[in-house]
């Protein structure tokens, strides 16, 4: 079977397509740092997939299970002031990094958002780290999610696919793995790869995101290598 992140033709296609709405607190004044919302982001989607309402006999299963049936689509707005006020009265979860806030959403269909989210809008999340500020390097234990050096992609593009990453490393790890991880709040660190590492991650084995070319990037593009430390060979 194919990639849910390609294009590449698949039975996924013929069936109804859902998306997964996330929501970033934007505020003009004081908006997050860039690695902290990625990270944060990351975070919100397996924190949804771990959620009791998500498996099961929970009351989003069906959803989710309709969601990840086909494309595993996922697509990050903003929101400021009451906008991100009203986005608390949905059903929905919301995550918190260092400073940054991120609100994911049972799966919707592709063409049926509530207008409460729907009206919001996609573009405007650019977002950098501190000047001079360079992440620190990560604790070896800590699962990475690495992102393509080649590429320029918006915030709220990066975060979506930071959030397919963390998704194919969780499907990844068996029960026990999966728990442990989830006890760890989901920690994870994202950073931009070393471009001499890039091919040789990419070839690895580990999870690989190909992104489906809807926004920004072309199709098939390597986009995020997630790097947890039970799938390392």
């Amino acid at each position: 079977m194919t990639s849910p992140f390609t294009t590449e033709p698949d039975d996924r296609d013929e069936k109804q397509q859902y998306v997964l709405p996330l929501v970033v607190h934007l505020e003009k004044a004081d908006p997050p740092a860039r690695t902290d919302a990625l990270e944060t982001s990351a975070r919100a989607v397996l924190t949804l997939l771990a959620d009791p309402r998500a498996t099961g006999e929970g009351e989003w299963a069906e959803l989710v299970h309709a969601w990840e049936d086909a494309r595993i689509r996922k697509v990050v707005r903003r929101a400021r002031g009451g906008e991100w006020r009203k986005t608390g009265e949905l059903a929905g979860i919301t995550v918190t990094g260092e400073a940054a806030e991120v609100r994911v959403f049972p799966p919707v269909p592709l063409d049926g958002w509530p207008k409460e989210l729907a009206k919001l809008q996609v573009s405007g999340t650019e977002l950098d780290d501190p000047e001079g500020h360079v992440p620190a390097a990560p604790a070896p234990e800590l699962p990475v999610l690495w992102l393509n050096p080649e590429l320029e992609m918006s915030a709220g593009k990066t975060m979506a696919q930071t959030g397919h990453a963390a998704q194919l490393a969780w499907w990844r790890l068996d029960e026990t793995q999966r728990k442990e991880w989830q006890q760890a709040g989901f920690a994870l660190a994202v950073r931009t790869a070393p471009a001499d590492r890039w091919a040789e991650l990419t070839g690895s084995g580990l999870p690989v995101v190909r992104d489906a070319g809807f926004t920004e990037i072309a199709p098939g593009s390597c986009t995020v290598v997630a790097d947890h430390p039970a799938l390392r060979g």
